[in-house]
């Protein structure tokens, strides 16, 4: 695969607040829904506008969570935005890392009369069945990617090499979450299917760890993944490398870098599908730098398949 950058942009809410700890993107409307890590809200941005999204109520009285605040271990985690729908009006599941106790809620969002509206649910019995599912212990969790095939979802597990867990994935039907966060269905009744472990190499001894998924409409996947040199599911650290992985059922086809950004490494932690032309994705890839402080940014891809 040849990768090109084509526009990067910096993503702030419309009071010159910075959208921060971008991790997800999916389509919503006419614009794009960006889930924040770190908060409690998510970005909807459209044409000129960057507007707040309460997904979740304040946790302890914090809707923003970081290191140096003392409150990351409470923070809701929101690593995945799945195109969904709900009763055949489009919707966005975005789902938790489950790599704590407090990081295993489900949200949907979809709109009413232009407006969002929004329903969240625990899911803690269907996160304890991919545990199970995937031979993993509890801290062994930490769920950051999701592609849409049809009405499947492919949810992917991270990985973490130095802690001898390879990225992995099970496939879980769209429906049922979407049933089990709008309290249709409980939790533990989705069915949790084909476990799958990948090897995509390692970059200066660092392991590359998936950090979101999306289907193209040939059947392959497109992940991205990020070497980060951390020892656990819930530490930051270094990231020495960033790259697209083309996947065809179980195997790895391709491994190629995404360009550095000003001169630094773009830890693309979302990516959402635009179109496909003439062999060549275009994508909207948005970016975790990892510092509370600093906008996410938003990086226009190109990526020659091949």
């Amino acid at each position: 695969m040849l990768i090109s950058v084509d526009d990067v942009r910096a993503l702030s809410f419309d009071d010159g607040t910075p959208v921060t700890a971008a991790s997800a993107i999916a389509p919503l409307g006419a614009g794009w829904l960006v889930a924040q890590d770190d908060s409690t809200s998510a970005a909807w941005w459209r044409a000129g506008s960057v507007t707040p999204v309460r997904l979740l109520p304040p946790v302890e009285g914090h809707d923003r969570f970081s290191e140096a605040a003392g409150t990351k271990r409470l923070k809701p985690d929101l690593e995945v935005a799945c195109p969904a729908e709900v009763d055949g009006e489009p919707a966005v599941l975005l789902l938790g890392s489950g790599a704590t106790d407090r990081r295993t809620r489900g949200v949907v969002v979809r709109l009413d009369d232009g407006q969002p509206v929004v329903r969240a649910e625990d899911l803690v019995p269907l996160y304890a069945a991919v545990v199970q599912r995937l031979g993993l212990t509890a801290d062994q969790l930490n769920l950051e990617g999701a592609a849409r095939r049809g009405d499947t979802v492919r949810w992917f597990n991270r990985g973490n090499l130095a802690a001898g867990v390879r990225p992995g994935s099970v496939d879980v039907p769209l429906a049922g979450l979407v049933d089990a966060v709008l309290g249709r269905v409980g939790a533990g009744s989705v069915p949790v299917a084909r476990p799958r472990v990948y090897e995509l190499g390692e970059v200066a001894g660092v392991g590359l760890a998936v950090t979101d998924a999306i289907a193209l409409p040939d059947g392959r996947l497109l992940l991205s993944a990020a070497a980060e040199d951390t020892p656990n599911a819930v530490d930051d650290g270094p990231v020495v490398a960033s790259a697209l992985v083309l996947v065809d059922g179980d195997s790895v086809l391709d491994v190629s870098p995404v360009p550095e950004v000003g001169g630094h490494v773009a830890k693309v932690e979302g990516l959402a599908l635009r179109a496909v032309r003439d062999g060549t994705a275009h994508l909207l890839a948005v970016v975790d730098d990892d510092d509370p402080t600093r906008a996410s940014t938003a990086l226009e891809l190109r990526v020659a398949l091949g």
